[in-house]
This record gives C-alpha cells, structure tokens and sequence, in this order.
C-alpha cells in the first residue's frame, strides 16, 4: 500500500491512485480476516453446536464491500480526470515503485492461496483472489501507463482507472456472492459429493446397504455429512451400529475431519423410504 501510494505521489497517475486504493482496501480486509479466522477456529459451544466457521463468509463478504467502495471511488476520480487529463510525471520511477508493489502481492497472494486450499478456508481464499487481482490490476495499469508515456496521450490513464473500476467490481460482486452462497448452508463441491457416493456404493454392493436422505454442507473450514443408511431387518443393533461406524470411517477417509452422522433403518420396511425433508441430494430408493 505504501508503496503504491508513493508511486503515485511521484507520477500523479489516477491509475497507480486507482492501484494504491485496491491495496489500501485489500489491507482493512486482511484484518477483518485475521479477526474472522480467530472466531471460526473457536470450538463448537452452547450456543454454537456446529462451531464458529461461518465467521469467515462474513468476512468474505465485507471485503466484498470494502472492493465495491474502492471501486466506487475509482470512478468518481477517474470522470473527472478524463474530462481534464494532465501530465505525468517521473513515470519511470513510479512505474518501478509500482513493480515492487506488485512482486510483494504476488509472493503473498501464492501463501494465501496455498494455505486457503491447506486449511479449506474461504477467508484466506477470498484474500488471496483478491492480491492476484490486484497483482494483474497493476500489470494491466503498468502497461497503460507505458503506452500515454511513449505516445504522450495521458488521457490514457483514467481510461486504465476506469478499466481497473471495473475488474474490482466484478472481484467484490463474485466475493460476495459466494458467501452469499455459503450462508445459505449450499451442499459441498460435486467432487466431495461424489467422493461420498463412491463410499456408499461400495458398500451398497458389498454388504446390501441402501441409503438416503444424503445432505451436505459446509461452514468455514468445516464440512458436515448426514444421510439415513438402511440396513438389513435382522442385523443386531451392535452390527449395524458397527456397520454405521466403518462406513463414517470410510466417509471421513474421503473427506478428511468432515463430520458425518447416520441415521440407521430397517431395509425391509416401506417407511424407512420416506424422505426427511423436501429435497434429499440422492434420490429416495424404494424396496427391491
């Protein structure tokens, strides 16, 4: 952020402005996050069953705001510096200035990014989405500015503004709708679905299982795994319990430190086909 302020102190480009401020934002979100990882690390509670993790959607979504207001104000200065476009200056120093910027949010976005998909966490991602924007925002004003340099059109640079303004929107509208989007307890990615399924059918043809009523989601990092397991009629409860706990096992193994529960029912009985609520993830299977 510093150091795009000061290329910007030093050429008095909107463009590198428009730069500075997606960096000032992308600081004030970062914290926000720091805050929103310490309550969703926090252990589940009596008031919270099911932990702290959808701290980090909100997270996600105020620096989705914050990218917005940046946005926002982006184009109020570039209008007016595209009705009177001036001068630039010292545009080989700032441009350096701005480069080092650059090379110090790309490292740090690649920690971001790999820690995010280490730790499943949204917040982390969303951070790190948001430097890699930031770090192609400046490729893009870095070219531009190049360009109103060697061919002296500096109406060029709000132009650029305006183009950065509105790559920074299309960032915090997609921020905020995939929090949106998590809040709503949406089921878990189709490759972890699948990854369940895969279990369940396993063991529907080797030990004549059925099941139904899959329901997954997902809040932070944490991930959560219900289904209903239909098991033969004459199975002790210690078997079928044995049997429910092997095929969590397997369920976990696929999905590492997801929380699965199962609800077990008898195979041989038409009520035990009754979905639970409007919309199982797999289909209700009938008797054979």
């Amino acid at each position: 952020m510093a150091l795009k302020a000061w290329a910007y102190w030093l050429t008095n480009s909107i463009g590198l402005l428009s730069d500075a401020l997606e960096s000032s934002v992308n600081l004030l979100a970062a914290l926000i996050a720091v805050y929103a990882l310490t309550v969703a690390a926090k252990p589940p509670d009596e008031k919270h069953h099911f932990g702290h993790g959808k701290a980090e959607y909100f997270s996600s979504a105020i620096e989705g705001l914050l990218v917005l207001i940046a946005a926002a104000l982006i184009i109020l200065s570039s209008l007016d510096h595209l009705q009177a476009p001036h001068p630039l200056q010292q545009l080989d120093w700032g441009l350096a200035v701005a480069a080092a910027a650059s090379l110090i949010n790309l490292l740090t976005a690649r920690a971001l990014k790999s820690a995010g998909r280490r730790f499943r966490s949204i917040a982390l991602e969303a951070d790190a989405a948001h430097l890699m924007s930031d770090v192609w925002t400046s490729v893009g004003v870095a070219a531009g500015l190049g360009l109103a340099w060697l061919t002296g059109e500096y109406i060029l640079d709000p132009i650029i503004a305006l183009l950065v303004a509105t790559h920074i929107v299309w960032s915090g509208l997609t921020l905020i709708y995939r929090s949106v989007h998590g809040l709503l307890d949406a089921a878990l990615p189709a490759e972890d679905n699948a990854g369940i399924l895969r279990v369940l059918e396993k063991y529907r043809l080797s030990d004549g299982v059925d099941f139904h009523d899959l329901r997954t989601r997902q809040s932070g990092a944490h991930r959560f795994v219900s289904l209903h397991l239909l098991v033969p009629g004459d199975l002790s409860v210690k078997a079928a319990h044995d049997l429910a706990d092997r095929i969590e096992a397997d369920i976990q193994a696929a999905l590492p430190g997801a929380a699965v529960s199962t609800h077990i029912e008898p195979l041989d009985d038409p009520a035990s086909y009754h979905p639970s609520g409007p919309m199982p993830t797999e289909p209700t299977q009938r008797p054979r």
